[in-house]
């Protein structure tokens, strides 16, 4: 990676934030921890790794993302709205009557949303058989998905494991945002998941863990897990990269705080977090 693509990377991640911060903030409430938490791999996928068109969120040959925690979607919001899929005006009507952006992923009314989410595991199942029909039809595109480490407590999630290893689905990068933290509390409090890279691995998994604000970091993952793929053959493995990262990364009032899952916040807030990330706080 170049120093030219972190910069840019650093900017585009910061752009997710203050337009994330902007949405909820004119809304008032929102799941703005899990959503801050996972727009550093959003900005590679986005700036870097996914193949698109924003003019044609149809399009054949594209990279799909299927964000199975769809609670998260504001964050995806602004970086399709930032890439170009749709207004930017949009964004102002989050969650509100006749809008095109729900709170929670909906595919049917988003251009760029690739899947409807939200019903926690569901996501990763459907994310799952996409990856298993563009197989089928040989297609080279991968299929990503995010999950989350609260989602992981559904037993949905490992049935999807279960397929996925079973049908040899190394075409899928799947990254679990390990912020540690769920809606009644930590994830250790609530369901422990233990030895999660193990987990993973006994279900037949490829395996990475990175640091999920390190652009250098998950970008080597994919590169790991498109090798993987690349080797094919009867070893082939479906690819979990674990991403570390900090519930509510890049706000002062959400950072690192349990209420931050879903959380009331005025745009005089989010204005003030939003002039914070142009000052360097809390970035990457």
């Amino acid at each position: 990676m170049t120093d030219g693509d972190l910069r840019d990377l650093k900017m585009f991640a910061r752009e997710i934030r203050k337009k994330t911060l902007y949405t909820m903030g004119k809304l008032g409430v929102g799941h703005i921890g899990g959503a801050l938490s996972i727009a550093d791999v959003l900005a590679l996928l986005y700036g870097k790794e996914m193949k698109y068109k924003a003019d044609d969120p149809h399009w054949e040959g594209r990279d799909f993302l299927v964000l199975s925690k769809g609670h998260a979607g504001p964050a995806l919001y602004a970086a399709l709205a930032l890439k170009g899929f749709f207004p930017m005006e949009w964004l102002d009507t989050l969650n509100k009557g006749g809008t095109h952006l729900p709170s929670h992923c909906d595919r049917n009314l988003t251009p760029g949303i690739d899947m409807t989410t939200g019903s926690l595991g569901q996501g990763f199942s459907a994310a799952c058989g996409i990856a298993l029909g563009r197989k089928l039809d040989d297609s080279p595109v991968t299929i990503f998905s995010i999950i989350g480490d609260g989602e992981s407590n559904e037993g949905q999630i490992w049935e999807a494991a279960m397929f996925a290893a079973q049908y040899k689905l190394s075409n899928l990068i799947a990254f679990t945002d390990y912020n540690k933290m769920q809606i009644d509390g930590t994830t250790k409090d609530i369901m422990d998941l233990g030895d999660l890279e193990g987990k993973w691995k006994s279900f037949g998994w490829h395996v990475e863990r990175c640091n999920g604000h390190d652009f250098a970091e998950i970008q080597e993952a994919i590169s790991r897990c498109r090798a993987q793929r690349a080797s094919g053959g009867a070893e082939a493995k479906p690819n979990m990269i674990i991403l570390d990262t900090i519930k509510g990364k890049g706000a002062e009032f959400s950072e690192g705080k349990l209420e931050s899952h879903n959380m009331n916040f005025d745009i005089e807030m989010a204005e003030k977090a939003m002039a914070a990330l142009d000052q360097g706080w809390g970035g990457n």
